[in-house]
């Protein structure tokens, strides 16, 4: 019971909201503006303008009012009464260009212009009618078919469109099919979905019997409104010929001839025809060898012009007689063969029958490639290699030697021994990078023609150790002394293990290595450091290069010390020095002599024994002082003379003058103990003395003097002779001159020779005290003259004469 009363309770509450919600809906939804529907056909035939629909609102009554419209289509198609709200079309409308139209509705107060009610808007949809036929994308389609497809669809696509409104029957396509030509084989239209279908064949096409097909298919709509429309497309196709004929040889039987051992491009050639479109893959031929060649010797390919086989020959045969060959060939074309039905027919084929002749074959060598190992410089007349020939139908005539680029070998012509000749040098530029000396020889036997094989034999040689290390370059230069060292890199033309890397020492004696030493001294390059200022000369240092087994190569760089100019030349000054050669020693000791016999002369006047070498010649000697000039620096030391080789007595009617032409002094240095060289330059009865030149450009003083000797002998008792010589001067001006060039011979700085520098001397202030020559004297030398007691047999025999001559 109580829950009976609670559900009509709920029930009641339901139905009371509920009216009440149904009350203000209509209340909400109250209708204020009224007007039919507007449909508007397209292409419609009426006379403009008509009415098509009307217009009213509710909130009009009472009110001066007035309708407005505006939107799509307005007022060129679209136009309404303002009083009675009629809307009127003003012309046809296609709606395949404007299938709808928005158009806004008003209703204004006539005097204020204000809206009386909110806008309405509305579509006005135009009304389809079937005016449009469909159309094919491409009227008319053109393509190539190959005849040897098969029953399925064609290259051929169909597409059709219809521009009315879409799912209504206006729209709705069917493509069939009116004409084919030719009829055979049967082709149909098959539609799927939409506007699209596609062509399909049912049996095969026949290139022989129709090559072109002409296809003519309708599209046509549903439409009733006003009518069915339609249009037409053509379909034309083009067969390809396919491969439907086999190509036939034009004969049953070949025959051809071929020589043994030779090969032939073209031994035979074989001809076919085929139905088939020319030049093209069904017609082209491929030949082929069905049985008879199971060694490769033969080939048969196709001619690509004339489209004929050519058989050749590409492998040697050496047949024992003359012999018939019988080959089965076979053809086929390019492209498979189209059989619509049934089975493939089988490829054409022949038989060829080729004659080949015997002819005298070569000798064959049982190794066309031998190889021979032996040691470099063996001695030669030993047998190296012995070939084995044979030949089948012929006899060896002789065996020759074909290629021996040193000249090493010799063969003989009946055994074809190969012997040497010279031995064999590894390192000859005969023999290549692998060690391989190659000789070539021929064995050539009797037959008609003659026939020849050849054989190559290889000499393997193994290394020895037959060569010294050597020097890559003997011969150098040092750039002023700027760098000490040289790098020096050997070589040796063995190989491993009798080359580097090299053991490296110096040459010659002691002295050597005073000057020069080698570090690194073993590798493949090492290091020649200068340990002195080197001037600038050519310079011979003989070196010694071991390899690893101590086999030494003796060599001698040549190095050149000199002042490289920028553009990279080498250029040597020499320096100013005395050498002597041979004649020069000789007059060296000619000197001594010389100089010797004055001594003993000057004993024999002067000495404890009292006897004289010319007894009636009297006179005193004096030097005389020529050209002083004063100013010159004050003597500190004596000087010494040194009498040169060049030195000569002339002794005249018991006048005994003594001309020294050069005198040098010992270097000395006042100030710095450095050396310097003095040379006194002859000129006839005088000396010229040159020193170097003095510091702050100060010439050297030039002193000259003059030695005369007068002597006068007495001959008779109450009666002397004064014999007087002098050695006359040279002009002045003659003077002048040689002083100039001597001079100029000297000045400057010797910058070519580093060590032999000037020397420079300090100004010591007044002039020098020494104002003659007439002050030197040989005692002076210091030297102890007892050795002039004992100087060999001939000094004695030099003596007794003296003394004979003094006693008489």
């Amino acid at each position: 019971m109580q829950v009976a009363l609670a559900a009509m309770a709920e029930c009641y509450n339901v139905s009371k909201y509920s009216r009440r919600s149904i009350r203000d809906l209509l209340v909400r939804s109250k209708r204020r503006w009224v007007l039919s529907t507007i449909k508007f056909q397209e292409e419609l035939e009426a006379e403009y303008p008509v009415e098509i629909s009307r217009m009213y609102n509710d909130k009009i009554v009472g009110k001066d009012f007035r309708f407005v419209i505006n939107g799509d289509g307005v007022p060129e198609v679209f136009t309404i009464d303002e009083s009675t709200g009629a809307v009127f079309a003003h012309k046809k409308v296609d709606r395949e260009i404007n299938p709808l139209y928005h158009i806004k509705f008003d209703v204004l107060d006539r005097k204020t212009g204000e809206k009386i009610d909110t806008e309405l808007a509305f579509n006005v949809a135009i009304q389809d009618i079937n005016d449009n036929p469909p159309k094919f994308t491409s009227p008319e389609i053109t393509t190539d078919v190959k005849e040897s497809i098969t029953e399925r669809y064609l290259p051929v696509a169909l597409e059709v469109r219809d521009i009315d409104q879409a799912n209504t029957p206006n729209s709705e396509v069917t493509i069939t099919m009116l004409s084919q030509t030719p009829l055979e084989p049967k082709i149909n239209v098959e539609q799927s979905s939409g506007g699209l279908a596609r062509l399909t064949l049912k049996g095969c096409f026949d290139y022989d019997k129709a090559n072109k097909y002409k296809i003519v298919v309708e599209a046509k709509d549903h439409g009733t409104k006003p009518k069915a429309l339609s249009s037409t497309a053509v379909v034309n196709l083009n067969i390809v010929d396919s491969n439907t004929h086999q190509p036939r040889f034009k004969e049953r039987q070949y025959k051809g001839e071929a020589m043994e051992m030779t090969t032939n491009s073209s031994v035979l050639r074989v001809a076919v025809e085929d139905k088939d479109t020319p030049n093209t893959d069904a017609w082209r031929a491929k030949y082929f060898i069905i049985a008879g060649n199971e060694e490769g010797i033969y080939n048969l390919e196709t001619d690509p012009k004339t489209n004929e086989g050519i058989l050749s020959i590409i492998k040697k045969k050496n047949y024992e007689r003359t012999t018939l060959i019988n080959l089965q060939i076979g053809v086929k074309n390019i492209e498979d063969i189209f059989v619509c039905a049934g089975a493939r027919p089988p490829a054409d084929s022949v038989n060829i029958t080729l004659k080949i002749s015997d002819t005298n074959d070569p000798p064959e060598f049982e190794k066309v490639i031998a190889n021979v190992y032996l040691k470099e410089e063996e001695e030669p007349g030993k047998v190296l290699f012995t070939p084995k020939v044979k030949d089948v139908d012929s006899n060896i005539a002789r065996f020759v030697l074909v290629d021996d680029p040193a000249n090493w070998m010799t063969i003989d012509g009946k055994t074809g021994e190969i012997s040497a000749t010279k031995k064999m040098d590894r390192e000859s530029p005969f023999v290549d990078h692998e060690n391989v000396y190659k000789v070539i020889i021929a064995a050539i036997d009797d037959g008609e023609p003659p026939a020849t094989s050849t054989c190559t034999v290889n000499y393997h040689l193994q290394d020895i150790n037959d060569n010294t290390p050597r020097l890559l370059n003997n011969s150098t230069i040092i750039c002023g002394n700027k760098n000490i060292t040289v790098m020096l890199r050997a070589d040796d033309s063995d190989a491993y293990p009798y080359s580097g890397p090299f053991s490296f020492s110096l040459g010659g004696d002691e002295t050597l290595k005073q000057q020069w030493k080698l570090e690194p001294d073993f590798g493949e390059e090492v290091g020649l450091v200068s340990l002195k200022t080197l001037p600038y000369r050519n310079y011979s240092i003989p070196l010694v290069i071991m390899d690893q087994q101590n086999f030494a190569g003796h060599e001698t760089l040549e190095l050149t010390v000199c002042e490289c100019k920028k553009n990279g030349f080498c250029h040597i000054k020499k320096p100013l020095s005395i050498s002597f050669g041979a004649a020069g020693i000789r007059l060296a000791i000619a000197g001594l002599l010389v100089f010797l016999l004055l001594l003993l002369t000057f004993l024999c006047e002067y000495g404890p024994k009292k006897f004289e070498c010319v007894p009636e010649d009297e006179g005193n000697q004096t030097l005389i002082l020529y050209n002083q000039e004063g100013g010159g620096s004050p003597c500190t030391t004596e000087p010494t003379f040194f009498q040169t080789p060049t030195d000569n007595i002339i002794v005249t009617d018991g006048l005994k003058q003594a001309t020294m032409k050069r005198t040098e002094t010992p270097p000395c240095d006042i100030e710095h103990g450095k050396s310097s060289v003095s040379t006194m330059f002859q000129s006839p009865g005088m000396y010229q003395q040159r020193e170097t030149p003095r510091s702050h450009g100060a010439r050297s003083t030039m002193r000259y003097s003059t030695w005369q000797t007068n002597r006068t002998n007495t001959y008779r008792q109450g009666r002397s002779s004064i014999y007087q010589h002098s050695l006359s001067l040279r002009s002045d001006q003659h003077l002048e001159n040689q002083i100039d060039r001597s001079l100029h011979m000297v000045d400057g700085n010797l910058v070519d020779y580093p060590v032999d520098q000037p020397c420079t001397y300090a100004f010591e202030g007044k002039d020098s005290l020494c104002q003659s020559l007439d002050e030197l004297s040989f005692n002076n030398l210091g030297d102890d003259l007892q050795f002039l007691d004992d100087l060999g047999p001939k000094f004695q025999t030099l003596g007794q004469l003296c003394n004979q001559t003094t006693k008489k």
